[in-house]
């Protein structure tokens, strides 16, 4: 029922901004390049296991080399939504203390906006040119049984919100509708931003 009045009342205006950065690590540090490779445009500290394989998100990218001739990777941002109607109705369902409608509206909304960033995430492999390993079935999508992993700010491995304010420079996301507040949440709510990360041994991990 609910997908029908999405779609007949048009309540969901999906958009997704994505981009292709070439980058290198440097101990805990991922640094994004401009064209060329030389200029930062962008630097992300991420935190590093204790124990276990005493992982980094920076350890699955290229270490910086010496001189402007040094090799380098490449890093996808991706930040997926669902538009600002859905969020205006699922608050107007709250506000009439409409609270089932409300809760099955808004989690149909959140599970829409994975399902998208999912998508897209398909898409960058596609991209990439790996795409031929993904998994044949759904449960191997679950498991992440395809090659590399999609991190979202404010998870374990990258935990610090402040981030986002780096991916939107990045991404310029207002083309699509959303904005950062100054707490670093996304509105509308049912946004969604993560880093792809594409070497074949990124798996989810807490730090």
């Amino acid at each position: 029922m609910w997908l029908e009045r999405m779609q007949t009342e048009g309540l969901l205006e999906a958009a997704v901004v994505y981009g292709y950065f070439r980058c290198v690590s440097s101990g805990n540090d991922l640094i994004v390049l401009g064209p060329g490779g030389v200029t930062e445009l962008e630097r992300f500290s991420f935190p590093r296991q204790r124990r276990d394989r005493r992982l980094c998100l920076a350890d699955f990218f290229k270490p910086q080399g010496d001189g402007q001739e040094a090799p380098t990777d490449v890093v996808a941002f991706q930040l997926a939504t669902m538009g600002s109607r859905i969020s205006l109705t699922t608050a107007e369902l709250f506000a009439k203390n409409a609270y089932r409608e409300y809760l099955e509206l808004h989690g149909l909304s959140v599970q829409l906006t994975e399902a998208l960033a999912e998508y897209w995430h398909a898409r960058i492999r596609r991209e990439l040119g790996f795409a031929a390993s993904d998994p044949d079935d759904l449960d191997g999508f679950f498991r992440v049984a395809y090659r590399g992993a999609r991190y979202s700010f404010g998870y374990p491995a990258c935990p610090d919100l402040s981030d986002r304010a780096k991916v939107v420079r990045l991404l310029e996301p207002s083309r699509i509708g959303v904005e950062l507040s100054e707490e670093m949440q996304l509105h509308p709510e049912q946004s969604t931003d993560a880093i792809v990360v594409h070497h074949p041994e990124a798996k989810y991990f807490s730090v």
